[in-house]
Formats: C-alpha cells, structure tokens, sequence
C-alpha cells in the first residue's frame, strides 16, 4: 500500500475532495490499456506530446517548439508538491504565436506525477488541449506566467475510465495578458481540479470554468481562487455540473480583490443539474473585497430538468431519453462553447453526447 501524506477532509478547501478514490487509484496495479494513443490527438496541426504514466513517449510525439526539462515547481499545493522530475516547457518570446500543442496523459494504473510550465512573452499567442485518459491517478502541475498582452486559450478533457486525475494551475497574469482554461470532465474516474490566478497587471483578464459530469457513485471537484491585485482586471468562473444516480459534484469558486484593484469586474456562476434525486451537487461561490469601486456577482443554483420544456419536447414527438438529453447538452453547452477552436469545440462536444448516452 501507499504511503502517501494526502490532505484531510478535517480541513475546510478539502472537505469534499474525494481521498479515498485517489488513493485507490494510485495503489491500482499497473494493467494494459488497449488504447490506442494516436486515437487521443486531435486532427489539428501542431505539436503533439505523449506521455504515458507520466513519462514521454518519443514514438507517438512531435514536440516542435515544446521543450522537455527537470522541474521542481515551488508551490505550497500538498498535491502540486508531489509533481515534480522530467516535464514539459513552452515558452515564446515576445509577439510569437504558436499552433496548438496537444498533451495526452495516458494511464495504465498506479500513481504518475507531471510538472509544466508556460511563459509567454509580450503580446505572445498559444493554445494547449491537453487529454486524460486510461486509469491510475494522474497527478498535474503547472504553472503559468503571461506577459503584457499575450494569450494563452487552455482546453483540458478528462475521459480517463477509472482512477483519479488531480490538477494544480498556478497562474500569474500580466497587464492587458488574457488566460482562458476550460475543463470537461466526462469519463469515469473520480478529479480534483484546483486553480490559483492571479492578476497583476492593469487590464489583465482570467477565465477558468468547465462542466463536471458524474454518474454512477463517481465523485468530480473544482476549487478555484482567482485574486485581483490591479486596476481594471476582469475574471469569470462559470462552471456546470451534471450529477446522475448517487454521484457527486463540487464546486468551490473563490474571488479575491485587493484594496488596490479598483475598477474590478468579477463574475461567478456556478449550476447544478441533478438527473436523479440520489445525486449531489455541492456548490459554494466566495467574495472577499477591499476595493469600493467594483463590480462582483456571483450566482448559484441547483435543481432538476424543466418539466416544462420536457413536456413541450414530448408534446412534438421527441421520446422522452431524447428530450432529456437534448435539455442536458444544453445546460452542458454553455461552459464547453467558450473554447476557441471549433475543432477542439466539437471535441469536447462529443465527449459530453457520449457521456449523456451512458448516462441517460
């Protein structure tokens, strides 16, 4: 058995996390997939990086501009400390713009651990699609660094069919720099999503949301800080959960504005569809504000399908598992239509249908 120091749900940002799926996935004994890797990449141009329980694999893998290097991130994360060894590295210099870089993390079982780091120079431009799949607990770090007005559009699916994935983003963002990071997670395994943003420069702009989909007795998770250090900064969280049969989802989306951060514009908005009435959704939006000129607001909901638009899609002929499912993809649709790339859009996409046939 492990012996890994885990957090404790004693503690109040780890009260719902699920520990015990995490450390069943890293005691799991290694297995073969049957998964075929070049499956997991999108038909996108770009560099492409395999790693396979956390390690690189040349053969399925063409990381152009993506370098691979030892870190040791310094972080106070109790999960993100655990990542460090061999990792991935992009960075661009001022002005430059980069195709999409792809990352998939395949899994055959056991505990594996990934640190990554991007920077991006003034004015720089790049997209990262990361895919989890396979089983074992993947454990993730990276930390991100955005000069003055660069952009960086992260998208990150989680389809792993057992086990746990754990995800630490720490991001600085810089005056009028622009972070976009969206998740989906919509395989089987149990997640930990934490992310810490901060924005540090006039104008800078910081988005992190996503949609959790749980079935079965599964448990997903997102705890997200972002904190305004600078005038005239702007973030979103606008996150979806969809929890079927006995499930759980939680979500915890936290907003910090310091005195000097006037001007703010802050927005949460956090929803919850439960399929059946065994299921949870666990939501909790935070403000802490010491500026007076701001602009916050955050929402919160949880509840079921409308019966009235069910009964309105019966009415014309839809059978009942498809209007059900019709009215899901929707409520789901709202996170994932934020990703830039239609391709990488339509990815995400299927991955969500394909959950909600298994699901409904």
């Amino acid at each position: 058995m492990t012996t890994l120091e885990l957090p404790s749900p004693r503690q109040e940002e780890w009260r719902w996390a699920d520990m015990a799926a995490l450390r069943n996935a890293a005691d799991a004994a290694p297995r073969a997939t049957g998964i075929d890797p070049s499956a997991l990449f999108l038909d996108i141009a770009g560099p492409r990086l395999l790693f396979v329980d956390g390690v690189f694999e040349p053969a399925h893998s063409r990381p152009g501009a993506v370098q691979l290097l030892p870190l040791a991130p310094e972080t106070a994360h109790p999960l993100g400390q655990l990542a460090q060894g061999e990792g991935w590295v992009l960075r661009l210099a001022a002005e430059a713009a980069a195709d999409p870089v792809q990352i998939v993390h395949l899994g055959s079982g056991g505990e594996n651990h990934l640190p990554a780091r991007v920077v991006l120079g003034e004015d720089a431009v790049a997209s990262v699609v990361e895919t989890y799949a396979g089983a074992g607990w993947a454990n993730r770090h990276t930390q991100i660094s955005l000069d003055r007005g660069a952009r960086l559009m992260r998208s990150v699916r989680l389809v792993q069919t057992e086990g746990f994935v754990s995800i630490r983003d720490e991001a600085v963002i810089g005056e009028a720099a622009s972070l976009a990071s969206i998740f989906l997670g919509a395989g089987a395994m149990g997640s930990r999503i934490d992310g810490a943003l901060t924005l540090i420069g006039k104008g800078a702009f910081a988005e992190m949301g996503g949609a959790l989909l749980t079935s079965d007795k599964q448990k997903q998770e997102a705890a997200v800080a972002v904190r305004h250090e600078a005038v005239e900064g702007t973030s979103r969280q606008l996150w979806r959960a969809v929890a079927a049969d006995r499930s759980t989802v939680s979500l915890a989306a936290r907003v910090e504005v310091a005195r000097a951060a006037q001007q703010t514009d802050g927005e949460q908005s956090l929803r919850g569809l439960l399929l059946q009435r065994g299921a949870t959704v666990n939501l909790k939006p935070e403000l802490e504000i010491f500026a007076d000129d701001v602009k916050c607001a955050h929402g919160a909901t949880v509840g079921e399908l409308d019966r009235k638009a069910l009964f309105y899609l019966q009415s014309r002929g839809v059978p009942e598992p498809r209007a059900k499912a019709l009215l899901t993809r929707a409520f789901v649709a709202d996170a994932v239509s934020r990703i830039g790339d239609e391709t990488v859009r339509a990815a995400f996409e299927a991955d969500a249908d394909a959950w909600l046939e298994t699901a409904l």
